[in-house]
C-alpha cells in the first residue's frame, strides 16, 4: 500500500535548516584579551631580560676595572695610586644611588658604604681607603683591601641590593 499524500488544507512545511558555522573572524573578545595580554608578557619579558643584560655588563666592567687597577699595582707598587683609584670607583658607584656621595666624609661615607648590605670589616677595610688617600706614603694591606673592594662591588652592582636612605637612623 502507498502512502497517500498529506492533505492540502495546512501550510507546507519545510525540513529544519541550521544557521551557518560561526566564522572565526572577526575574534570574539576574550581571544583578543588573551593576546593582548600575550604580547604584554612578552614585552615585560624582554624588558626584564635586557635590564638584567645591562647589569650583567655594568657588573662585569666594574669588576674589570678593579681587576685592571690590581694589575697595575702589581706591575707599579705604588700604594697611594691604587687608595687613589679604589676610592674613586667607589664614589662613582655610590653616586648611582646617592647624589650626595661625592661630597661625604667620615660617618655619612660610611653610612653610604653600608646601604650594601656587606660584613662590617669589609666597611672597616674600605673606610681605611679614606685616611691612605691624604697621606703621601701610603702603606696599608693592598690584596686585603682589593678583595674587600670586590665583595662591596659585587653587592653594589645589584640595584635591589642598596637599602632605603630613608631607612638609615638619623635620616630626616
Amino acid at each position: 500500500m502507498m502512502p497517500q499524500p498529506p492533505a492540502s488544507n495546512g501550510p507546507v512545511l519545510r525540513d529544519i535548516h541550521l544557521p551557518p558555522a560561526p566564522s572565526w573572524w572577526p575574534l570574539a573578545p576574550g581571544w583578543w584579551l588573551l593576546a593582548a595580554l600575550l604580547l604584554l608578557m612578552l614585552a615585560a619579558a624582554t624588558w626584564s631580560w635586557r635590564r638584567h643584560r645591562l647589569l650583567l655588563k655594568q657588573r662585569r666592567l666594574l669588576l674589570d676595572e678593579l681587576e685592571r687597577l690590581a694589575a697595575c699595582h702589581v706591575r707599579d707598587g705604588d700604594d697611594a695610586a691604587l687608595a687613589a683609584a679604589l676610592h674613586q670607583l667607589l664614589r662613582r658607584v655610590a653616586r648611582r644611588h646617592d647624589d650626595a656621595a661625592t661630597k661625604q666624609r667620615g660617618a655619612s661615607w660610611r653610612t653610604t658604604l653600608a646601604r650594601v648590605p656587606v660584613a662590617a670589616p669589609v666597611l672597616d677595610r674600605l673606610m681605611v681607603l679614606e685616611q691612605v688617600i691624604y697621606r703621601p706614603q701610603a702603606e696599608f694591606d693592598a690584596p686585603t683591601t682589593l678583595a674587600a673592594a670586590r665583595s662591596w662591588l659585587q653587592a653594589a652592582a645589584k640595584p635591589r641590593a642598596w637599602k632605603s636612605a630613608a631607612m638609615e637612623p638619623g635620616h630626616v
